[in-house]
């Protein structure tokens, strides 16, 4: 799988671990940035991974900041971008079965090292049920091709 990464200077040290971590389970990783800890603006990242995600040139994204949500404000604002932050596997696994999330956005400061990796394995891993989910996402699609 080709997954776009990128973090804001506080994701940055979370960020280059799940690069080694998405490379050792054999995905293709494209690095957006930001490339050390001085501080940067979430959106210009967010919006790097997003719009790869967007036009299709990564199948998933990753984004990590402090929290995850200004990752994931900005990230939803790209046509076909579902993106949310994800604290725990529970939330992983259903964000993917139910709402096929196709940007996993994490917090770099609350999340525990301990739990990271079990946590992007399983949205990784867990695939799009389809049925009413697949009927409530193209209406969400619709939404966006009328009103954005």
């Amino acid at each position: 799988m080709q997954i776009a990464i990128g973090s804001d200077h506080r994701g940055y040290g979370m960020k280059l671990k799940l690069t080694e971590l998405l490379a050792e389970l054999g995905h293709t990783v494209s690095d957006e940035g930001t490339h050390s800890t001085e501080s940067c603006d979430y959106p210009d990242i967010s919006s790097a991974v997003a719009r790869k995600v967007s036009s299709g040139e990564a199948d998933r994204g990753i984004l990590i900041c402090g929290t995850g949500i200004g990752m994931a404000i900005t990230a939803n604002k790209f046509r076909g971008v579902r993106a949310t932050t994800c604290p725990d596997e529970i939330t992983a696994e259903v964000c993917r079965r139910h709402n096929d999330v196709n940007v996993l956005c994490l917090s770099g400061d609350l999340l525990g090292e301990s739990r990271l990796g079990n946590l992007v394995r399983v949205w990784l891993e867990t695939e799009f049920e389809g049925g009413r989910h697949a009927r409530r996402l193209e209406k969400i699609a619709e939404i966006e091709r009328n009103w954005c």
